[in-house]
């Protein structure tokens, strides 16, 4: 079972004050991909119009682009909400890049209100995330939000040029 507490912890200790968003998120990929069990695949999609593009991960190569509303990856963008799937293969419209994947956990990032991209966790296991995870996972999210996704009083965001 994952320490969430920390997790979370080493999670903050890595990116706080540090102003490079692809670098931090790349890190937090590594950190799941690391501390959790049980995973083939954790990374990060980001926002681009109406798509998610992929970002660093963890695992196999994945799909580039998923419009928001397909698969779990664009119901969680779509929805605004953590999709928590036991059993991807009765997700509707599941989007398979790795085959091996039989369950997955999808946070949705935030900046100024609107989805920036998601947290996508995928698993070999079949019901692999739990009640227990989705809070974890979702602590962790907000706290990447908190030091990457909020604007300054400028606009500016936490990616250094």
């Amino acid at each position: 079972m994952t320490d969430y507490r920390e997790l979370n912890t080493q999670l903050r200790a890595l990116i706080e004050n540090v102003p490079h968003r692809t670098a931090n998120l790349a890190n937090a990929s590594a950190l799941l991909y690391e501390q959790m069990e049980g995973l083939n695949w954790a990374g990060f999609y980001l926002t681009e119009g109406n798509c998610l593009v992929l970002g660093p991960f963890q695992g196999k190569p994945a799909c580039i682009e998923i419009p928001f509303g397909r698969g779990v990856c664009g119901t969680a963008a779509l929805e605004d909400r953590t999709q928590v799937v036991p059993d991807v293969h009765l997700f509707p419209g599941h989007i398979a890049c790795d085959g091996v994947s039989r369950s997955e956990i999808v946070i949705p990032l935030h900046e100024g209100g609107r989805v920036v991209g998601v947290l996508d966790i995928d698993s070999p296991l079949l019901n692999r995330f739990s009640d227990a995870d989705r809070a974890g996972l979702e602590a962790f999210a907000a706290i990447l939000e908190e030091c990457l996704f909020q604007s300054d009083e400028s606009g500016e965001t936490g990616e250094a040029g």
